[in-house]
């Protein structure tokens, strides 16, 4: 690892100030990620200042407008175990609890998950070119091992996946993410925060570099009896998603939907849904036929790559999980995300 100074920055102003300063300086949270890309060679700093003392950044607290509001700081065990999470926003839980062990949710933060970069193993592994870690080198998954790669907003620079299952929760909740720079605060729609790769692969979101995340607010729940996350994985747990789904529903006293919030995860450069795909359900019956309506909807510009080593799989397989997560969250499923999950339907 090259080596880096450190800095303790004392308040968030502090922090973005520091790293306002150097071009080359990045915040530390949990380190669960940057570190191991730092360890590894992909990226690098010459400074790094840490956050973990600014406990105002990890508080949890309901808002005056009755939504939620996250601490950048906040670890993702105890988001996905707050009892008002649990309570009003169970896609979010079911979502953090299925990525990644015990372990690492108890040191990964919920700003620095939002941050997380992609698990290609092509941009992980320096002797090779990768366009997201060195802008114009080439794109080694086109036409090589694509099985875990972008189906939707792809570009002929990059197919990587952005690799969050919290990310696919928000983005279907509409949350917010706050920050501040010294310019001052300001917020930004979860459908904004991301960027597709286009021709600029390494640039992952719409943050500035001396932005720091404070906050991540959720707007007031409605979803909270019918929604459910879905992911399918090569093993049972503990594996990033191949196709994610969080799926919840409005439904009528007639028993009709009236809203709908569909995200798609490990099928893009970021969580991705289609309004239009939300908005086909509302008045329909919560019927596997309807369901196909939004499923095709949302995978209507789904490109893949054919062979063994392809991720052409993930269409249908992506097709089938909408169908399947949206009529669980009919239902009032939860989804299945091993001892986690029993202890979300209140098992012991």
């Amino acid at each position: 690892m090259t080596p880096f100074k450190y800095q303790r920055a004392s308040s968030a102003e502090d922090a973005v100030r520091r790293v306002a300063a150097n071009p080359q300086a990045r915040f530390l949270g949990g380190g669960t990620n940057l570190l191991d890309l730092m360890k590894e060679g992909v990226t690098g700093a010459d400074e790094i200042v840490d956050l973990t003392r600014l406990q105002d950044l990890a508080e949890i607290a309901e808002t005056a407008e009755g939504g939620l509001r996250l601490g950048a700081l906040a670890n993702n065990t105890r988001t996905a175990n707050h009892p008002l999470v649990r309570a009003r926003y169970p896609l979010l839980s079911q979502a953090i609890l299925a990525g990644a062990t015990m372990q690492l949710r108890n040191m990964a933060t919920n700003g620095g998950n939002l941050l997380q970069r992609t698990r290609c193993v092509y941009f992980y592994d320096t002797g090779v070119p990768c366009n997201k870690r060195d802008p114009g080198s080439g794109c080694p998954a086109i036409g090589g091992l694509a099985r875990q790669h972008a189906i939707l907003g792809a570009s002929a620079q990059c197919i990587a996946t952005h690799p969050s299952d919290m990310c696919v929760a928000l983005a279907a909740l509409e949350a917010v993410v706050h920050v501040t720079s010294p310019r001052g605060p300001r917020a930004i729609a979860f459908a904004d925060f991301h960027r597709l790769p286009g021709d600029t692969p390494h640039i992952d979101t719409h943050l500035a570099h001396d932005e720091l995340i404070t906050h991540i607010e959720l707007p007031p729940g409605r979803f909270e009896g019918h929604s459910t996350y879905l992911k399918l994985r090569d093993r049972a747990s503990y594996a990033f998603a191949l196709v994610s789904v969080a799926a919840a529903l409005d439904l009528g006293a007639d028993g009709n939907i009236r809203e709908a919030r569909i995200a798609l995860g490990g099928v893009a450069h970021k969580p991705w849904r289609v309004p239009g795909a939300e908005r086909v359900l509302a008045g329909k019956p919560p019927t596997p036929e309807t369901f196909a309506l939004a499923a095709d909807l949302l995978l209507r510009d789904a490109v893949a790559q054919e062979g063994i080593s392809g991720n052409a799989f993930k269409i249908p397989m992506a097709r089938r999980a909408v169908v399947r997560a949206l009529g669980m969250a009919a239902a009032g499923i939860l989804s299945n995300t091993g001892e986690d999950g029993a202890r979300m339907r209140g098992n012991p």
